[in-house]
């Protein structure tokens, strides 16, 4: 065979090449994965690596092509974007980037918020917490900026780097009915979040249901990002405070 016709040959298998299912979702798709890493690392800390959370997320895609059924409803896409967002938070509680330092001091900022609101009969304010620690303001908000910004989470998903409980909840599996104890703990932790300072509530709020970053959120409040990042974690630790009094009724 000629050189010649080797070359048009070799032209029209280029022509003839049809990416394989796989490689055509993950073109089609990939826009929607990046979408989503971006706009969960905007709520994460700086360590955490943007190619680890795509690579997460591309696996995700991939496990959605393979256990999709266009017959319960939801669109792909819909679809996608939720295992998606699964195998990228799955990333970020399996990797280990936190500090062991902060759930040691979330804890110790509950136990504190716990003490002060015995003695003063309502819920302390960040002042009256670090004075309760024996800190500078200044320190007590940098730590309560800490346990903010080093950790990503829902309500259902209190859960340390050690896979420890992050609240330190009883575990559902210890519970003689899983379902009734799931019903009491969401509704005491709704009406736990609806006593804290309106101003932590809002942000609470804000993060969660709404899903804004530190940046949008601080333009609501008109405060700096930081200044919301210690209002999240004190809004944490007033959580785990509460939790822990539910815990041991």
């Amino acid at each position: 065979m000629s050189g010649r016709d080797q070359g048009m040959r070799g032209a029209a298998a280029i022509d003839d090449y049809r990416p394989a299912p796989d490689e055509r979702l993950l073109a089609e798709y990939a826009p929607l994965v990046k979408k989503i890493v971006l706009h969960l690392q905007a709520r994460l800390p700086d360590s955490v690596q943007t190619d680890d959370l795509l690579q997460a997320g591309m696996i995700g895609l991939l496990d959605a092509a393979k256990s999709f059924d266009p017959a319960k409803g939801a669109s792909f896409e819909t679809y996608a974007g939720i295992r998606i967002r699964g195998a990228v938070l799955d990333e970020v509680r399996t990797s280990d980037w936190t500090p062991r330092s902060v759930s040691r001091n979330l804890r110790e900022m509950a136990e504190a918020i716990h003490r002060a609101e015995a003695r003063l009969g309502r819920p302390p304010t960040d002042r009256e917490i670090a004075a309760e620690m024996g800190l500078a303001l200044a320190d007590y908000h940098r730590i309560a900026k800490d346990a903010a910004a080093a950790r990503l989470m829902s309500t259902d998903e209190f859960v340390d780097e050690e896979g420890n409980n992050y609240l330190n909840l009883p575990s559902p599996d210890e519970q003689p009915d899983q379902a009734l104890f799931q019903e009491r703990f969401h509704e005491y932790l709704a009406q736990a979040i609806e006593r804290l300072p309106e101003r932590e509530r809002l942000v609470m709020s804000l993060y969660y249901d709404e899903e804004m970053n530190l940046k949008e959120i601080g333009a609501v409040l008109g405060v700096s990002e930081s200044r919301v990042s210690q209002i999240h974690g004190q809004a944490l630790a007033r959580l785990r405070a509460e939790i822990a009094r539910w815990s041991d009724s």
